[in-house]
């Protein structure tokens, strides 16, 4: 990396169009990066009520370092501008929500603004990341060892492998508390834990993952006759309901329940390294970064 950073003094950006590095790489401009991202998570697989894409930056914008987080909340934009990223990727996206107004006097428009005074572009990959190969639910059910994986819910106009959530075997059954045990491990510690329905003792194979809120995939973790379902968020009403309609049956599937935040941290390392790679095959050099911000929304749980 050179010596001098765009951020340690004022004015436009100083390095020269395609600025050559001493490895024969060079500089990647914002515009670069967003055919790169388009490679990797097309927005055309994001759903219809989804906002990715970019948020914030000038396309002729070089860019240098790049962090990598699940929400761009004040700590992490601290963290993006401390090291003085060039641009925050972020997979949930800031303005999901329509605003009439990005004023600093509103914690969103406050974000808009500290970005862009400190020279931080936004771009955000939301669910055409989740339903993209090697996306959030791709690497949950690599992390948690599935074989024969394939799509819960098939992208409507992508490639077979693309779609929301994803279904496959374990090599060899478990226990649901083993099985449990094992997402508990992966998954980053926060204040929630990990909340499991089901008979601990009870075999499993066939496991649905979702990275997310995943309880309206129900119909299709049936369908698919998946022993467990692993998922974030899930609400009272729907689980009490899935769990009794399973327990009409042989108790399938069971339901563990996991952090938003870590069902969907764990995809940002692969994430960083499949653009780093995509870049790198482009003939352009750029730092990039997993943030080390816990961004789950809760402090601590008092249990029984």
């Amino acid at each position: 990396m050179e010596a001098e950073h765009p951020h340690e003094r004022a004015g436009a950006d100083t390095v020269p169009d395609q600025a050559q590095q001493t490895d024969g790489s060079t500089i990647p401009t914002l515009g670069d990066i967003l055919l790169a991202a388009e490679e990797l998570w097309p927005e055309s697989l994001a759903e219809d009520w989804d906002a990715p894409g970019l948020v914030a930056g000038r396309a002729d914008r070089k860019v240098r370092r790049i962090l990598f987080a699940v929400d761009p909340t004040r700590e992490v934009i601290d963290e993006a501008l401390g090291w003085k990223a060039d641009l925050l990727i972020t997979h949930h996206p800031l303005l999901l929500k329509p605003v009439n107004s990005v004023a600093a006097t509103t914690f969103k428009g406050d974000a808009v603004h500290r970005l862009i005074e400190g020279g931080c572009a936004l771009l955000t990959v939301h669910t055409n990341g989740d339903s993209a190969v090697g996306g959030v639910s791709d690497v949950l059910a690599d992390a948690f060892g599935l074989g024969n994986v394939t799509p819960l819910v098939p992208a409507a106009a992508g490639l077979p492998e693309e779609g929301i959530g994803r279904v496959g075997d374990l090599p060899e059954p478990l226990t649901l508390a083993a099985f449990a045990e094992r997402v508990f491990g992966l998954l980053p510690a926060v204040a929630g834990g990990v909340r499991v329905a089901g008979e601990a003792q009870g075999l499993i194979r066939r496991v649905a993952v979702c990275g997310g809120a995943g309880d309206s995939l129900f119909d299709a973790v049936r369908a698919e006759r998946a022993d467990v379902y692993v998922t974030a968020d899930l609400r009272h009403h729907p689980a009490s309901e899935l769990r009794e309609r399973a327990l009409t049956g042989n108790g399938r599937p069971y339901l563990i329940d996991v952090s938003h935040f870590g069902s969907e941290w764990l995809w940002l390392t692969p994430a960083a390294n499949a653009l780093e790679n995509v870049l790198t095959d482009q003939g352009f050099t750029a730092e990039v970064r997993v943030s080390g911000v816990n961004t789950d929304p809760w402090d601590f749980v008092l249990t029984p």
